[in-house]
């Protein structure tokens, strides 16, 4: 029996997952806490990951492995292997004025044709611009760009920093794939290419790819879904000879865990909330609502992203003073549209829509609409009214429709799952709880192993008609045009 192994090297923690080559089944798992914050050391990433492999029974008897990671983060190496300074994470968005000034020198269409994305805080080439203004001098040491993923295959394979890797800082064979490329608003999806003048003008100084000619900061080679990025050397916690896959940005990872196909759109509520399709076409919004992107298997996958979604849940639930149980009931003992009230939830500034300054707005408060019940109804709705208004703005991209999928720890709550059959009108399946992240790079890993996708059975845990409630959604759009306060 082959196993291979998953990684997903998430915001907050590190997992990994065994499994069965052939049949899929799980056969081990392990996890590692990140440190919080919006930036951060990667060499916190690679500790974590080794201490969940070790809490995965090791990798002695595995034969491929392939990681995937949260997208945009900007790891910059100097040239010997180095990292420049800490990582900063796809949720820091002090790179919020750069995403303005690259649009405003390039163009919303331009970059959006080019790209498939137009840049906001999140993506990779802010940061770069950010760097470029705010830290010169370490602008001037960077040598390579990476991304999370890409720079923990790198170290799996081997090499890094010269006292802590076997085969020293190797910078040319750093590798990424189509999916993690696609998010840095400098690689586009429909020419599969690196666009080394965008790249340029976001760090100001010239690019090129990991293994060509010519002189400039590195960025990694682009593999294919089945390619593999190489095998590993012994070190750490790591055996020698494991075939390591492409790897994948965590969304791509979570519809290939997913096997989602055309017709799927996936809703995820982690930390950020995203409303993901899989498509044959390349999508590019110039109005920058839906990010372009490529999937993990050579199709693409346009998608929406917001900072609030679960932690929504969690902070209304503190403030009720109630565990997760007791907010599920508060929320369905509140009749559809919660007595009135909205909750537009910016509670961290938004990125869709870009809004990295705004703040939540509650509205529709009166002695009878304020209840502990339609609180808890309100942020339900809030959360799901703003997924959906993302799911509206893939499908005006012309993409079809035909299944929503749920899944992320909020899944599993009977509010979150009773609400979205009235929010959207598909039908809705929740997944079995899995880690689909995880298990997405399993199958990359037995992909890259076998030359064959698997096709694992993924099992449905619910499923439930649409019985849309249109006042919902009208009353949250209502809520949006009061405006959310910015921050001061």
């Amino acid at each position: 029996m082959s196993l291979v192994a998953g990684v997903d090297s998430s915001t907050q923690s590190c997992k990994v997952v065994v499994r069965d080559a052939s049949s899929g089944a799980l056969v081990r798992s392990g996890s590692a806490k990140h440190p919080e914050g919006t930036e951060v050391p990667p060499s916190a990433w690679w500790a974590a990951l080794l201490e969940a492999i070790d809490a995965a029974g090791g990798l002695a008897d595995v034969d491929a492995i392939s990681v995937a990671g949260q997208q945009h983060g900007l790891v910059a190496l100097d040239a010997e292997g180095e990292v420049v300074r800490d990582a900063l994470l796809w949720n820091d968005t002090r790179s919020a004025p750069a995403a303005r000034d690259l649009v405003d020198e390039v163009g919303a269409d331009e970059y959006a044709r080019r790209t498939g994305t137009v840049p906001v805080a999140s993506f990779t080439a802010t940061k770069l611009r950010w760097l470029r203004d705010a830290e010169p001098a370490s602008a001037e040491r960077v040598a390579a760009v990476a991304l999370p993923h890409d720079w923990l295959t790198w170290r799996l394979l081997g090499y890094g920093p010269r006292d802590s890797s076997p085969l020293g800082p190797d910078l040319d064979e750093l590798v990424t794939d189509r999916s993690d490329a696609s998010g840095t608003s400098y690689w586009s999806p429909a020419d599969e290419a690196y666009d080394l003048d965008l790249f340029e003008r976001a760090l100001g100084r010239p690019g090129r790819v990991a293994g060509g000619d010519g002189e400039g900061v590195v960025l990694p080679r682009v593999l294919g879904p089945s390619e593999a990025a190489g095998t590993t050397v012994a070190h750490a916690s790591v055996p020698e000879g494991l075939v390591v896959g492409a790897g994948a940005g965590d969304n791509a990872g979570a519809a290939l865990g997913l096997d989602a196909g055309v017709g799927d759109l996936v809703i995820s509520i982690g930390t950020s909330g995203t409303a993901f399709a899989v498509t044959d076409r390349p999508v590019a919004d110039p109005s920058g609502t839906v990010a372009g992107f490529a999937d993990a298997a050579g199709r693409f996958l346009p998608l929406v992203a917001t900072l609030n979604a679960a932690r929504v849940l969690s902070s209304v639930g503190s403030l009720l003073g109630v565990d997760h149980d007791e907010f599920a009931r508060l929320a369905l003992a509140a009749e559809p549209g919660a007595g009135g009230l909205s909750l537009v939830p910016y509670f961290e500034g938004e990125r869709t829509p870009d809004l990295p300054d705004a703040t939540a707005t509650l509205s529709g408060l009166t002695l009878a609409s304020t209840t502990r019940e339609n609180l808890a109804r309100a942020a339900v709705e809030g959360m799901l009214s703003a997924l959906a208004d993302g799911a509206a703005a893939v499908r005006d991209q012309g993409v079809d429709v035909q299944r929503v999928l749920l899944i992320g720890g909020a899944a599993l709550n009977p509010a979150v799952q009773a609400v979205a059959a009235q929010v959207f009108d598909v039908p809705v399946s929740v997944p079995s709880p899995g880690e689909y992240v995880a298990d997405g790079a399993a199958r990359q890993a037995a992909w890259a192993l076998t030359g064959g996708r698997p096709r694992w059975e993924v099992a449905i845990r619910s499923s439930a008609e649409p019985e849309p409630v249109p006042a919902i959604g009208e009353r949250y759009r209502a809520a949006q045009q009061l405006g959310s306060v910015p921050r001061r």
